[in-house]
């Protein structure tokens, strides 16, 4: 018998001195407290490990809020939950042409109120030069600002930067977090997702004076009643 509902993992896994950003440092993973070491506090056959993690907070398949943006905007502590979980989601397909993704890719869709992911297929260049090579795809600034317009809750994509890197003004990440709809990257396996009909979640933990942080971003399709 088929579950009701089907997750789908929609995160990269985090290991030790991976690069998930060219030019900000791997995370280093290490035990705090080893198995071997916890022996000494417990009793025989019983141990433990505490682990040790030193990160940017842009590693992996992480979330951006306001504040990341804007000295004033929501940290990570600040966010609603209602805007990170169990939302309304819908693909957007740009897997050839054009490296800009523009308005014209969402202008028939019912955003108001849903995630909106951007699948672009660069996620297969994951962890190699092509991943950061300058060519990913990106959002224009006009698709920034249509989807602002529409009362889109969260704006993700499956490519390096939801922004063209060439341009340093970065205006979707400036127009999107202005509005305050939080934004995901690195995101993917969107190609096992149908278009439309599943629920998405991204939730980081709560850090206040922090900006930006990993997620276990996941999907679920079938009923989330």
């Amino acid at each position: 018998m088929e579950p009701a509902q089907k997750f789908f993992d929609l995160s990269h896994t985090v290991e030790h001195g991976m690069i998930t950003y060219k030019g900000l440092p791997g995370p280093i993973i290490s035990d705090h407290l080893s198995r071997v070491a916890s022996q000494d506090y417990y009793e025989p056959g019983t141990e433990f490990q505490i682990g040790r993690i030193e990160m940017v907070a842009n590693t992996g398949t992480y979330l951006d809020s306001p504040f990341h943006r804007y000295a004033g905007g929501a940290d990570l502590a600040g966010l609603e939950l209602h805007s990170l979980a169990n939302l309304e989601g819908v693909i957007v397909r740009h897997l050839e042409g054009e490296r800009a993704i523009t308005a014209a890719a969402i202008a028939d869709l019912e955003l108001a109120g849903k995630a909106i992911l951007f699948h672009t297929g660069w996620d297969r260049f994951w962890r190699t030069e092509a991943y950061s090579d300058g060519n990913h795809p990106f959002l224009t600034a006009g698709a920034a600002h249509y989807l602002a317009s529409t009362g889109v809750v969260l704006v993700g994509i499956d490519s390096y930067n939801i922004d063209d890197t060439n341009d340093r003004s970065r205006p979707v990440h400036s127009i999107l977090l202005q509005q305050g709809i939080p934004v995901v990257e690195h995101l993917c396996g969107l190609a096992k997702l149908p278009d439309d009909g599943f629920r998405f979640f991204a939730v980081p933990v709560k850090v206040k004076g922090f900006g930006t942080f990993p997620v276990r971003a996941f999907a679920i399709v079938g009923d989330c009643e």
